[in-house]
């Protein structure tokens, strides 16, 4: 019989993470991380390229084995629970890549797929799911292509149709990795939007983790944010409280000017600085 533990001394915490390594060969990719998310949050594992953030989140999606620290994750510890079964509470959306679903779908039927996790729509579905996906199409704002195949939407229409897809059974548990990699400005907006949307509805309960190393990718609401680099944690908290100039050049590894407008944080570095990159 599978077994679901649930241990965690803090019950409102989706994710709690204590002392994280992963081993890699002779590299530490991960090096005591820790971090806790509060069930319902709306967060970030910020950093550079290759800093272990993608790493960090198959970790806690269960996909790969820390090599020391303790996970719990939507109140189950590793070790003592049917990981299978846990991921039923966990979706990990990523931009469209190898394993992609079917092209020849409509947009409609490729969140209908989120039914079953399958990449083709091989299963009945009735009036009901047809009715909860065309509320998600209209709730990420592609209501209005919900008959268009998938390989006709844009790079960023497909991202929100695979966070529609995720949602059809409302995981605890959202993890966006890199959801705007490659999109142009406009198509950032409109996922970073739809993230914000998500979020404040009003029957929100799913905690939502998006992995970036652009700190423009993180929406206002976003409460919790941890950063890293070279694989180990530089700062986890509020905005306010990481994303300063010390944090983020350490992080960076270049002299880094953090400014907060409309809610939105941004960085610049200056050109006089550019020397010293090279």
């Amino acid at each position: 019989m599978a077994k679901s533990v649930t241990i965690s001394t803090v019950p409102d915490l989706a994710i709690d993470l204590s002392h994280i390594h992963v081993l890699r060969g002779e590299r530490w990719i991960l090096s005591d991380v820790s971090w806790q998310v509060r069930q319902g949050e709306l967060a970030a594992i910020l950093g550079p390229n290759g800093c272990g953030k993608s790493t960090l989140a198959r970790v806690i999606a269960g996909y790969i084995w820390a090599t020391r620290g303790t996970i719990i994750v939507t109140g189950h510890r590793f070790g003592e629970t049917d990981l299978n079964a846990l991921r039923e509470e966990i979706r990990l959306v990523q931009p469209a890549g190898p394993f992609d679903v079917d092209g020849q779908l409509s947009a409609l039927e490729v969140v209908l797929t989120g039914l079953h996790g399958t990449l083709a729509l091989y299963d009945q579905t009735n009036d009901v799911h047809i009715a909860r996906a065309s509320e998600l199409l209209s709730q990420v704002g592609l209501g209005r292509v919900s008959d268009s195949k998938y390989l006709t939407l844009s790079s960023g229409e497909r991202m929100r149709a695979l966070i529609a897809r995720s949602l059809m059974i409302p995981p605890k548990l959202l993890l966006l990795d890199e959801p705007t990699a490659g999109l142009d400005l406009l198509a950032r907006e409109q996922v970073l939007a739809t993230i914000q949307r998500l979020h404040e509805a009003p029957s929100q309960q799913t905690t939502i983790v998006i992995i970036t190393h652009h700190v423009e990718e993180l929406p206002p609401a976003t409460g919790n944010v941890l950063l890293l680099s070279n694989g180990e944690r530089v700062a986890a908290g509020a905005m306010e409280e990481v994303l300063t100039a010390e944090h983020l050049t350490r992080a960076y590894g270049c002299a880094v000017e953090a400014t907060l407008h409309d809610g939105r944080w941004y960085l610049r570095i200056s050109a006089k600085n550019w020397k010293d990159l090279i």
